[in-house]
């Protein structure tokens, strides 16, 4: 499991910005939805090209996180990474200059739907009555890139506590761009995952500065029951 603790930097900033530690104190169980990002075989299973070890370890807080927010009136919503051929078109800035024309070409045929990488990991707890949406950029909540953010506002959802993988790239894109969607945004810091260390806790800081409040799994699930 990565490390959690914030740096002082960030705490100071975000005091100094809003004077007090955190953005959410209370919760309102039933506005809320626990947003779970790409936890998909592509990126769970050993010798994917799209492999983040940690993410495996992030499952059972994941799944705790979901049985509470269920009891309690939440909504959980599944995003799964979906990519075509087109991709390489219309996001040929990723597909031709983040990665080579090989790794390219793989992370396309693990993320095709369909596919076994697309799938949801077997060892989460999915329910029926869950939320499942595709998206075909990182950020969930980017304009066009899926119909998360016109469901739960449809259900009248306004906070959204993410979790998922990895911190540092879809997970920190959803909660930015959820926050500028006026989303109460809240990132689980033991139930999001990175390459390493250092980049979970740079993008935790960052976000818990301006864009997201950021709490534990056992702190968040004791502010959804008292809610």
């Amino acid at each position: 499991m990565h490390k959690t603790d914030l740096p002082q930097y960030a705490i100071d900033g975000a005091i100094r910005r809003r004077g007090k530690l955190h953005q959410f104190e209370k919760i309102s169980p039933s506005k809320s939805a626990l947003v779970v990002i790409d936890m998909q075989n592509a990126f769970m299973e050993e010798g994917s090209p799209a492999e983040v070890p940690v993410a495996r370890e992030i499952v059972p807080n994941i799944n705790k996180l979901a049985k509470s927010f269920r009891a309690n009136g939440s909504s959980v919503a599944w995003v799964q990474m979906t990519q075509t051929k087109d991709n390489l078109v219309d996001w040929s800035v990723f597909y031709n200059g983040v990665n080579n024309p090989e790794r390219a070409e793989r992370m396309i045929g693990v993320l095709s739907e369909g596919s076994e990488g697309h799938a949801l990991w077997p060892e989460l707890d999915v329910n029926s009555e869950d939320i499942i949406v595709q998206k075909n950029r990182y950020s969930a909540f980017l304009p066009g890139s899926s119909d998360l953010p016109e469901i739960l506002e449809f259900n009248g959802i306004d906070t959204v506590i993410i979790t998922g993988t990895l911190t540092n790239v879809c997970t920190e894109s959803s909660a930015r761009d959820a926050m500028m969607r006026n989303f109460k945004t809240i990132v689980v810091s033991d139930a999001n995952a990175a390459p390493t260390d250092e980049e979970h806790i740079a993008s935790l800081a960052s976000l818990f500065q301006v864009f997201s409040d950021v709490y534990a799994t056992n702190e968040l699930i004791e502010i959804i029951e008292k809610g």
